[in-house]
């Protein structure tokens, strides 16, 4: 989980971009808890019906 809070930037801008390319994403589904890194991988999986590599490379490729 660490590609998710070692990327480049901070997780708010991340979060942003998130939501503009995917409207249907909210605050909650996006919200990033210290120790809680895989809870907000299944809800992307879930919301967005990824696999985690390709939530992995969406993200890197924000």
């Amino acid at each position: 989980m660490e590609k998710l809070t070692k990327r480049k930037g901070s997780w708010s801008e991340t979060k942003g971009k998130l939501k503009q390319k995917f409207a249907m994403l909210r605050d909650s589904d996006l919200l990033l808890v210290e120790g809680k890194q895989d809870e907000l991988l299944g809800r992307l999986q879930i919301k967005l019906g990824k696999t985690k590599e390709e939530i992995y490379k969406l993200i890197s490729e924000l």
